[in-house]
């Protein structure tokens, strides 16, 4: 199978963990040993998200006042390449020796002219208290929202279009290697009046931007790795059930938290309808599982029955 598998945050820096280099590795060490069966049975590529290395840069870039701020795309593409190295060289460590891993640097197309610029909503960078994000809204003009109970960075994240280097990524796939791609999103880019791309501000989704991925070298399997076990319904009352399996049409019918597992949903819906195939949402170390349908939610194309876990005792 060719299975695309995007990373969640988590994954590489761990919410209240300090972001340095050597806790970034020590955690994708965890997730490149996991990684090990499927790069050796299937076909494999990785995504990642950047948000709270994005957002560090972002205030380090603000650190020095004497120098303009960094904008987004070139914070995203240094990012990318960051993230991209640590997951190759924990992978190249994980996997036999003649195993090829690559990582390509990654633009994604948006529309200039996406509502999303007029409406931040993805989050970035570490949390706050309530008088920090008041000082850094008055002081650089940033945009804040709750994420849980304390106060993060908001920005644009307008709907991904296209992956421009989808060619490459084919090509690397036919030579068997595993790959890693659309870090962050991938590196922001809109069309000026010239027809030309030009970097934009804004960080682009990750699951929306795998989707997109997903779909167009034809995967079979779209797994997006999160800290939830499987997607509920009506989480956090006497009532939630974790759904096992679910048509795309069905699970639209459903809400979800914006912050949360909604972008996942929707991702997941996006990449069924467009595709035909299958997109599955759960946790890494259930992955194995979630190849055989029997962990996390499978999100089916199809219009199959609903299932749903046992309830726990």
């Amino acid at each position: 199978m060719r299975i695309i598998v995007a990373l969640g945050g988590n994954a590489i820096a761990r919410r209240g963990e300090a972001i340095t280099v050597d806790h970034q590795l020590a955690n994708l060490d965890v997730v490149a040993s996991r990684l090990r069966s499927v790069a050796e049975s299937h076909e494999l590529v990785i995504t990642h998200g950047n948000g709270p290395q994005v957002g560090l840069l972002a205030l380090q870039a603000a650190a020095d006042a004497q120098l303009p701020a960094y904008p987004l795309d070139v914070l995203g593409a240094e990012t990318q390449g960051m993230i991209g190295y640590f997951i190759e060289i924990e992978l190249r460590q994980a996997l036999p020796a003649d195993q090829k891993v690559t990582t390509v640097l990654t633009l994604v197309e948006v529309d200039r002219d996406d509502p999303a610029f007029g409406h931040p909503t993805k989050f970035i960078g570490p949390v706050y208290t309530a008088e920090q994000a008041a000082a850094l809204a008055a002081e650089r003009g940033w945009t804040f929202a709750l994420d849980g109970e304390a106060p993060r960075r908001v920005v644009a994240s307008p709907t991904p279009l296209r992956i421009v280097q989808i060619d490459s990524v084919l090509q690397l796939l036919r030579a068997h290697h595993v790959v890693i791609c659309a870090g962050g999103g991938g590196i922001p880019m809109a069309r000026g009046a010239d027809g030309h791309l030009a970097g934009v501000e804004a960080v682009v989704d990750k699951d929306a931007s795998s989707a997109v991925l997903a779909a167009a070298i034809d995967a079979d399997l779209f797994v997006m790795a999160t800290d939830a076990d499987a997607v509920y319904l009506d989480w956090g009352t006497p009532d939630q059930r974790a759904i096992r399996r679910i048509s795309a049409d069905r699970l639209a019918e459903h809400d979800f938290a914006v912050g949360s597992m909604g972008p996942k949903v929707a991702a997941a819906i996006a990449f069924a309808r467009a595709s035909g195939s299958r997109a599955a949402i759960g946790k890494l170390e259930d992955i194995e599982k979630m190849l055989h349908g029997s962990a996390g939610t499978l999100i089916e194309a199809a219009d199959v029955p609903t299932e749903y876990y046992p309830a726990s005792a």
